[in-house]
């Protein structure tokens, strides 16, 4: 912190001012309403604001919807330096045991949201920062937005004290910043519930265009996705990005224990599988006809070749009444088999 003095004089008189730099805080960014009214709020009131974006295998913002693209442009239109943090196989890592539980698809929130705030507390640290502030409303997310849950959110993360959610923060304790005159009690929100209506028109109010819809972003959140997720994360001890990738794609199947079968429902998934294949798996795609690249992995993955062949006529334009060929690509083999389509009742059971 230092001070910038200016001295001018007019007719004999001499005026010093004093301009202090301005206090640093960290903004958790998501890209959504809530965290760029926070963003704005303390601009107003003075802050310098730097930005962090937290990117997971499951709140990935560069997966082709756009959300990367438009993150960096919020934080342009907000005029905030951005540092984005991934949290890759330690977020797998605490997925396989989140301490405070799952909500009801196979999102840990509790856990999620104290990995963020201890990835932008570095971040807080490196540049002085004096606290973190995020988008947060009290009671808008079931599992992770109630009093209780802020307050474990930010014991895990060793940030007590240290959050402000300018939203809400008019209806929860006092933080550090506040005991130490930092910002004031009547400059903060008293936002609470899933109510919009608020935070549009503070919208207006700060010249933002176009305010995203309330959504969370996050995969496991989703419940089709969630089973999936629980399905991977039940059948093998350590899943890779890898395996989280492939979870993002096509129709899933889980032919037995050690086995998975997954059929691409497009051309961009058909190319997606096709980059995600690793050694020992096997792809399957049906000749002359247009239809799905799909693919079997597993320990098992040789013993179910036949019947995921006839699922995979099954999902292409080969005619009902005749047999397709498909092409079995094994590592560095290639064969072709023929096969009829299988009936719906005879594999349903397998998918999830």
């Amino acid at each position: 912190m230092y001070d910038v003095k200016f001295v001018y004089g007019n007719l004999g008189q001499i005026v010093v001012t004093e301009e202090r730099e301005k206090k640093k805080v960290v903004a958790l960014l998501s890209g959504g309403l809530d965290s760029q009214l926070a963003v704005r709020m303390m601009q107003e009131q003075g802050f310098e604001v730097s930005a962090v974006a937290i990117k997971t295998p499951f709140c990935d913002f560069d997966c082709g919807r756009g959300c990367g693209f438009e993150i960096r442009e919020r934080a342009d239109d907000l005029n905030v330096n951005l540092k984005t943090v991934y949290l890759g196989d330690e977020y797998i890592e605490m997925l396989k045991h989140p301490k405070h539980g799952i909500g009801a698809g196979f999102n840990p929130c509790i856990d999620c949201r104290a990995m963020m705030f201890d990835a932008a507390k570095k971040h807080m640290e490196e540049i002085g920062a004096e606290f973190i502030i995020s988008g947060e409303v009290l009671g808008q997310r079931p599992m992770s937005q109630h009093g209780p849950a802020l307050r474990i959110i930010e014991k895990e993360s060793g940030l007590v004290g240290k959050i402000v959610r300018p939203l809400s923060a008019g209806l929860l304790p006092e933080t550090d910043a506040e005991k130490e005159g930092l910002i004031k009690r009547e400059n903060l929100g008293m936002i609470k519930g899933r109510t919009r209506r608020t935070q549009l028109q503070m919208a207006k109010k700060y010249g933002i265009e176009n305010p995203p819809n309330a959504g969370g972003g996050c995969l496991l959140t989703e419940p089709q996705f969630g089973i999936k997720a629980k399905d991977l994360f039940s059948h093998i001890e350590t899943p890779t990005i890898n395996d989280v990738d492939l979870l993002k794609i096509g129709r899933h199947f889980r032919l037995d224990e050690e086995t998975k079968f997954v059929v691409g429902r497009n051309k961009d998934e058909n190319e997606m599988i096709k980059a995600i294949a690793l050694p020992g798996d096997i792809l399957l795609e049906v000749k002359d006809h247009m239809g799905p690249v799909s693919i079997l992995r597993g320990k098992n993955a040789r013993d179910h070749v036949k019947f995921a062949s006839s699922i995979t006529v099954r999902y292409s334009d080969v005619p009902k009444d005749q047999q397709g060929i498909v092409t079995v690509k094994d590592d560095n083999s290639s064969r072709e088999i023929s096969t009829e389509s299988i009936e719906e009742q005879s594999y349903i059971k397998f998918r999830m």
